[in-house]
């Protein structure tokens, strides 16, 4: 009898123990107050113009998520502010391979984001699938991004050269203009753009009068612009990064060349270029495809938290990319309700996330819902004046003289 209590006894003790056991460690597995997440960002270095944008508009989105309690999270029934490790990958790309190698292997960091532009972009990406960690791709645009093995990446931007070049050439048809003059940076993503231009362009049966290519980097390009001027052109198209987007706008002032119609691919629509050139900038077209008077919720409203923060205006480019990519990122984990890195890849493939871009749904790494766009500067406001179905303003032809 006593034999039996004394069992009786220890089962119950047991089975007290037990439920302890997992009445305390199921909470303690789940236990978590932070969302840590990862990326590497050129804060130095030849890009680092033109990821100032990508990076503020990062800041913003933790500002906005942390002042909303953060991200809820089904699996913890909570919401999770976030916490941003990152470092400076110095502009080079095995610098940030090895940055995403110690997010992933060492920091364990819960979801990345991208770093800034398409080099880097191509060089983290095999990471992605060998890790199986998904990544939303930023600013990054090139037709060869579409030939990537990877299931866990994607980009954003509808500025793929093809698709851009094309833009470009239809509103040149639009405005009439006969003679252009093309110059480009010794550069994947400039040549990768004439690459495609250039068949447009004899399509079009436009009249080239020179096209020359200059290195990464110069710093004087006025015997360029020079010559680009004696050619008389109606349009200058200029396949240029930041840098040279600034060199070009001010070296052109100083050599008095001032056509109808002036294109800069990638730097009139960065942080500073508005109040460095003022009202120089009158008529100068880029490429991109937001405005904050597009109809897409949410567009004003990140303008003016962005001014508000900043004391400036958002890139039109990089800095609405980046906003982007962090909905799309935010939305997936919401949706899934946990860290699950498969169960965020499948539903960033499979699903249409709405963003301050518009609709935005992945045909394999290409988002194909927004269109291409040509943004042009008028009246100190960057708008969109190609194609006409997204136009904010009217183009602006012919581009008026540089200001005394």
């Amino acid at each position: 009898m006593e034999k039996r209590k004394m069992s009786v006894l220890v089962v119950v003790i047991l089975g007290v123990l037990t439920l302890g056991f997992f009445s305390m460690s199921a909470p303690q597995a789940l236990a978590k107050d932070v969302m840590p997440v990862g990326f590497s960002m050129s804060l130095t270095g030849k890009y680092a113009p033109g990821a100032a944008g990508q990076m503020q508009a990062y800041q913003l989105w933790l500002d906005v998520v942390n002042q909303n309690g953060g991200i809820y999270v089904k699996k913890y029934g909570k919401k999770l502010p976030v916490k941003f490790v990152y470092y400076d990958d110095k502009s080079s790309a095995d610098t940030a391979v090895r940055v995403y190698e110690k997010l992933i292997t060492k920091d364990k960091v819960d979801v990345l984001l991208s770093p800034y532009g398409t080099s880097i972009h191509f060089a983290v990406a095999p990471l992605a699938e060998r890790y199986k960690v998904p990544i939303v791709g930023s600013t990054a645009a090139s037709v060869k991004l579409r030939d990537i093995k990877s299931r866990y990446f994607w980009f954003i931007t509808s500025c793929v050269p093809d698709r851009q070049m094309k833009a470009l050439v239809d509103l040149l048809k639009y405005l009439n203009i006969k003679n252009i003059a093309i110059i480009y940076a010794q550069e994947l993503f400039p040549r990768e753009n004439l690459q495609f231009l250039d068949p447009y362009v004899k399509k079009a049966g436009f009249n080239v009068v020179l096209k020359k290519d200059y290195p990464m980097g110069a710093k004087d390009l006025t015997t360029l612009l020079s010559e680009v001027k004696g050619k008389k052109p109606h349009a200058v198209i200029a396949l240029c990064y930041p840098a040279g987007a600034f060199t070009i706008t001010t070296q052109a002032q100083e050599v008095g060349l001032n056509p109808d119609f002036l294109f800069e691919l990638v730097g009139p629509a960065v942080v500073v270029f508005g109040p460095k050139f003022g009202a120089a900038t009158e008529g100068i077209a880029t490429m991109g495809h937001w405005s904050p008077k597009g109809k897409w919720p949410g567009a004003k409203e990140f303008y003016d938290r962005y001014v508000a923060k900043f004391k400036r205006k958002p890139d039109y480019l990089n800095s609405v990319l980046s906003y982007t990519e962090c909905q799309i990122v935010q939305q997936a984990i919401e949706a899934v309700g946990s860290f699950d890195r498969e169960k965020l890849r499948n539903y960033i493939a499979n699903h249409e996330f709405e963003t301050i871009n518009g609709p935005i749904k992945f045909a394999g790494l290409e988002n194909t819902k927004t269109p291409s766009m040509i943004l042009q500067w008028q009246k100190g406001e960057l708008e969109i004046i190609w194609p006409k179905e997204t136009a904010t303003a009217k183009p602006l032809y012919p581009k008026p003289p540089w200001p005394k």
